[in-house]
């Protein structure tokens, strides 16, 4: 009887292992890599799912229609040649971008105190100018951290599995091929994650850098041609007895 069961237990492990490895197949290739690269991936796809949000963000924001329209500083300098406009139509032109918002301050300033002098007309545009900077570099500063970061964090996952590749290592010299395959693919494959995060991410990282400055530049000339044509509005100061 022994001898009956011993080729129908081997028939049935045979099965059952073609049963995993068909189901091991199956796996999206994808979910086999994450699985492959161990706990220390889970950061880093963190981090990829944050920098891809944040660029896609700053992609439709810092788009020169919402920050720097073409025509409006030469439709604000047309429809101020004769006179000062209405409060309100200060606030839409504030609500209208960047731009508009550094323009308005300086239209501000002007209506609030027509004795304004130029220095103090330069100031309003510059603290104007500085707010809307400071709006234009929101995120920047996260996407720069997470391309620093991931390569760190990539390095981290490379020294997991290196320790368990040592760690697979028996103390009478045999090694088990299953926890070296495991700590070899750990290791690689966190390193070629963090660098897959880190290029993009420094990449629109300085694009997006380059952009912002040169949307600043934009707003301070833009500034520049303001003063001289808001200082027509000025009402001079009494002079000093």
């Amino acid at each position: 009887m022994d001898t009956r069961r011993g080729p129908g237990r081997a028939r049935l492990r045979a099965i059952i292992a073609r049963l995993k490895s068909s189901e091991r197949a199956r796996k999206p290739p994808l979910l086999s890599i994450i699985q492959a690269a161990g706990w220390p991936i889970w950061p880093l796809l963190l981090c990829s799912v944050i920098a891809l949000a944040l660029i896609i963000e700053r992609l439709a924001t810092l788009r020169r229609q919402r920050v720097v329209p073409p025509r409006l500083l030469d439709e604000v300098i047309s429809v101020t040649r004769t006179s000062l406009p209405a409060p309100d139509v200060v606030e839409k032109l504030a609500a209208n971008s960047a731009l508009g918002r550094v323009l308005a301050g300086g239209l501000h300033a002007v209506i609030a105190e027509p004795r304004i002098s130029e220095s103090a007309l330069r100031d309003s545009f510059e603290a104007a100018g500085r707010a809307a900077l400071h709006e234009l570099e929101h995120y920047l500063n996260t996407i720069g951290t997470i391309a620093a970061a991931a390569p760190l964090l990539g390095l981290f996952g490379t020294v997991v599995g290196m320790i368990e590749i040592f760690g697979s290592q028996a103390p009478t010299g045999g090694n088990n091929p299953a926890l070296l395959a495991h700590g070899i693919s750990v290791a690689l494959y966190n390193t070629a994650f963090g660098l897959m995060i880190a290029i993009p991410a420094l990449m629109f990282y300085r694009y997006f850098r380059r952009r912002v400055d040169s949307y600043a530049l934009d707003m301070e000339q833009a500034a520049e041609r303001m003063v001289p044509h808001l200082m027509r509005f000025a009402m001079p100061r009494p002079a000093a007895a």
